[in-house]
């Protein structure tokens, strides 16, 4: 057994310098025309400059993204299939839906996180709280009142305001809608009232005046929303949540692969030119060695799945 694991961890050393002596393709699992696929492309770029060889981004969108991350932990272990990650197709996935295509833990390889922004406590202009602390005094003063909109049943902003709905101890209502764009109009006439949502899709209406920002979900303040408060300094810590982008590797990738792809990574985060790129598309350029990014994952799919089990929340 000794001398079967030292070859294997030869073999993966002489991968390794070798790697890549071809073309990488990226999966991005999600939509064609959003944030994400801007995002990935972005990322593409900086880890084909890092590692010498065109990285080639392909969409393969479908079922909340999980069809193409199921493609990806399907894919050969080489370092030449990669997949772009986010919180919903590799953390919250695995807690709603019944029968997944793939092992998100064994199937999936964390490689480096890439970029992060938070999520931001919005309301509606014609809601009488400007401040988090008037928003929790509202909605105990008036309970079930309050309605928060969400991008859908199991998203990011359902299961957060879940959250805070617990931790403040508040009765507010749930309306899901299909995504977060659909959600929009009715926050801004005020048929909904609140929402928790991702920093990038609403700060072009928070800065022109048309939804009110009360808190972000960062530890510190963010850097893209300096003036709003956050739900840590507001006494409300076990609120914080980010939302993330990042690269994974099919399940059994050797780690010198995964390694030298976060090193590329890393080398990306460096560069003030693709941090402008990155910043411009609302969110921060970071990164991280693989195993920091495998407790990072861990640690965020055990908070989600609390929250859906919790609730007992179930897709198909």
């Amino acid at each position: 057994m000794r001398f079967f694991l030292l070859m294997v961890l030869i073999a993966g050393t002489a991968m390794a310098q070798e790697y890549p002596s071809k073309p990488i393709r990226f999966i991005n699992p999600l939509g064609v025309g959003g944030t994400a696929e801007a995002l990935s492309r972005t990322l593409a770029k900086g880890l084909s400059d890092g590692l010498g060889q065109p990285v080639v981004l392909e969409t393969m969108s479908g079922a909340a993204g999980t069809i193409g991350a199921g493609f990806v932990a399907r894919s050969a272990p080489d370092g030449y299939t990669l997949l772009y990650g986010v919180t919903g197709t590799n953390t919250i996935a695995p807690a709603v839906y019944r029968n997944l295509p793939y092992d998100p833990v064994k199937g999936l390889a964390p490689v480096s996180i890439a970029f992060q922004g938070p999520n931001v406590v919005i309301a509606s202009t014609a809601l009488n709280a400007n401040t988090l602390q008037e928003l929790i005094a509202l909605a105990k003063a008036k309970p079930g009142t309050i309605h928060f909109a969400s991008a859908g049943n199991g998203s990011m902003s359902h299961l957060n305001a879940e959250r805070f709905k617990t931790l403040a101890g508040v009765d507010i209502q749930h309306v899901p809608y299909k995504g977060g764009g659909a959600a929009a109009p009715d926050l801004l006439s005020g048929r909904v009232q609140m929402m928790i949502e991702t920093g990038g899709s609403v700060l072009p209406l928070i800065r022109s005046g048309k939804l009110k920002p009360l808190a972000v979900t960062t530890p510190e303040r963010s850097p893209m929303l300096p003036e709003v408060p956050s739900v840590a300094e507001l006494g409300m810590p076990d609120l914080v949540s980010v939302v993330w982008g990042g690269i994974f590797a099919p399940g059994g990738t050797p780690k010198p692969i995964r390694d030298r792809v976060a090193e590329a990574a890393a080398r990306a985060a460096r560069d003030p030119a693709y941090r402008k790129l990155v910043a411009d598309l609302n969110n921060e350029a970071v990164s991280s060695t693989p195993e920091q990014f495998q407790a990072f994952v861990r640690q965020e799919m055990a908070r989600y799945a609390e929250v859906v089990n919790r609730l007992n929340i179930r897709l198909d």
